[in-house]
């Protein structure tokens, strides 16, 4: 039951996206997963950022002074969004990918040829690719994790059988873009530790729909990206203190060599910036306002899972009916709080372009293919047979939208 406090539709109110119509029939989003709508709110905040203050760091002027005290408001959500112990660690950039490639540059200054790198196959690829490339420009060696197809997470026994004493880093997802699959990631930080190895956490797909605790997982870096958790499109990272200061990013010469603002290439987007805070403020809303910023997002995460797992349990009572459809993830009712409301399917004898677009002349939006997810396509034999169907529910989905899909896609799995 979701629980009060809670409304679905005074939710949606805050998404101009939901109401409109397109040929005039509504639209219904199940495309989350690759990015999710915006509240009015980070909207109203970049327009208001680009209408009155655009400037640059710095400036001795009223403009520029709000770019500095913003990006530092920044930091410091940042910090409340995944409970760093210090705004320190936050840093700020296009996107996760772009961030991923940039760090792995600096974190792999030291490797030298037999050092070792595990990565993942159940990861998107920004997490896999940018860690094989900084590996083989020193030598390194590229080990991938495969994935347990009983619960399409990592399978945590070959990631052991892989760690030696050679191990630098290990590079994992908190949850699958494609299954929604969680990883105990608390766990794979523990066995790491054993070996003297570093920890780069992918929490892209995790941040929309789980509550991020980085000192609770005891990370070394943590990247996400705002546009998937109701943000424009600006990334972050967080590294943790002990590397703040003593990795040696690749940067501008005069640029600042204090504090994450050495890891910031070039001027940031500032309006998205200002965007990511009022995001992360709309999903703070169903907290107590007297609480404190991480106090109000836990009372309102609790809330969006409580709806979210609502719509997983409903969206799977239905496919079970037709023997066409094959679920890659977590069915078990039980289960559903080992994964996100992300569902990759695929309908026996058809492609799953053609259910998409189908889909999409009927304006559910749904997507079809590999999502970056390479090694995991690779395993489950997809992705050189058109990948999969991806659902994806966000907090502003509904139980009636779920309902309509299923008959729109009555035609592809009724026998």
């Amino acid at each position: 039951m979701t629980p009060a406090g809670f409304s679905p539709h005074a939710v949606r109110g805050h998404f101009p996206a939901l109401a409109q119509l397109i040929n005039g029939q509504p639209v219904a989003f199940f495309d989350g997963p690759g990015g999710a709508q915006v509240p009015s709110a980070v909207l109203d905040a970049m327009v208001d950022y680009l209408g009155h203050y655009n400037a640059n760091l710095g400036g001795q002027f009223f403009s520029g002074r709000y770019t500095t005290e913003l990006m530092q408001r920044a930091r410091d959500v940042a910090a409340a969004f995944v409970n760093a112990s210090s705004s320190e660690s936050m840093v700020f950039g296009p996107n996760m990918t772009t961030l991923t490639f940039s760090l792995s540059r600096a974190i792999s200054r030291e490797w030298q040829a037999g050092d070792e790198v595990i990565v993942s196959a159940l990861d998107h690829y920004s997490n896999v690719s940018s860690w094989q490339q900084a590996a083989h420009d020193k030598g390194a060696t590229v080990k991938q994790v495969r994935v347990d197809e009983s619960t399409y997470s990592i399978d945590m026994a070959h990631l052991a059988s892989l760690m030696t004493d050679k191990t630098k880093l290990v590079a994992v997802t908190l949850a699958s873009n494609t299954t929604g699959s969680l990883v105990d990631v608390a766990k794979v930080v523990e066995m790491a530790k054993k070996v003297g190895a570093k920890v780069y956490v992918d929490a892209v797909h995790y941040a929309p729909h789980h509550l991020v605790d980085v000192q609770a997982l005891g990370c070394d870096f943590l990247a996400c990206s705002a546009y998937k958790f109701f943000g424009p499109h600006v990334g972050f990272v967080y590294v943790a203190p002990e590397w703040v200061q003593t990795l040696k990013p690749y940067k501008v010469e005069p640029a600042t060599n204090q504090g994450p603002g050495r890891f910031e290439t070039g001027t940031q987007s500032f309006e998205a910036i200002a965007g990511f805070i009022a995001a992360v403020e709309y999903l703070a809303q169903w907290g107590d306002p007297t609480s404190s910023l991480r106090e109000r997002l836990a009372a309102s995460f609790a809330q969006y899972q409580a709806h979210e797992r609502a719509l997983s349990a409903h969206f799977i009572q239905l496919m079970r009916a037709y023997p066409k459809v094959r679920i890659y993830g977590i069915t078990d009712d039980h289960l559903l709080d080992k994964r996100t409301p992300t569902f990759a399917i695929r309908i026996e004898g058809v492609e799953p372009a053609e259910v998409a677009q189908a889909l999409g002349a009927q304006n559910f939006c749904v997507w079809n293919g590999h999502f970056y997810a390479q090694g995991l396509c690779e395993q489950l034999d997809v992705l050189d047979k058109g990948g999969v169907i991806r659902i994806g529910m966000m907090h502003y989905n509904t139980v009636d939208e779920i309902d309509r899909l299923h008959q729109a896609l009555l035609p592809f799995i009724s026998d």
